[in-house]
């Protein structure tokens, strides 16, 4: 029952992230001038959906706070490595962002890293 505080950290940690890029992509670039960067920014934090990964970013830390009473660090955060797995099929398949299979071994890496260290 423990684990339903790492799961909430990455499922929040998840959310937020690819809500960031699914409305930053809508907005489009950063301009190059400071005052275009300021509106652009002030925008973007008018955006609910934007303010809803910040807040998830603050759900995210509270999860995790509770997994800390209850895992050794060096327990929970191997589990925290999982993020980019996801990241990578949910950019693929809901953003659009290009496959390569560099990436693809690189994230199997990461899951095999992550299984040593929470079997060994």
């Amino acid at each position: 029952m423990n684990y339903i505080y790492i799961y909430g950290t990455i499922f929040f940690t998840i959310y937020g992230q690819i809500i960031l890029k699914w409305r930053l992509n809508k907005l489009g670039s950063l301009p190059n001038s400071f005052t275009g960067k300021m509106y652009f920014l002030l925008d973007a934090l008018m955006d609910l959906y934007i303010f809803s990964g910040f807040l998830s970013a603050f759900i995210a830390s509270l999860f995790w706070m509770a997994a800390m009473t209850k895992f050794e660090i060096t327990v929970a955060y191997p589990f925290m490595s999982l993020s980019p797995a996801l990241v990578f099929f949910i950019g693929i398949f809901l953003l659009g962002e290009t496959f390569t299979w560099g990436k693809l071994i690189g994230l199997l890496l990461i899951i095999l890293g992550t299984l040593v260290t929470v079997k060994f």
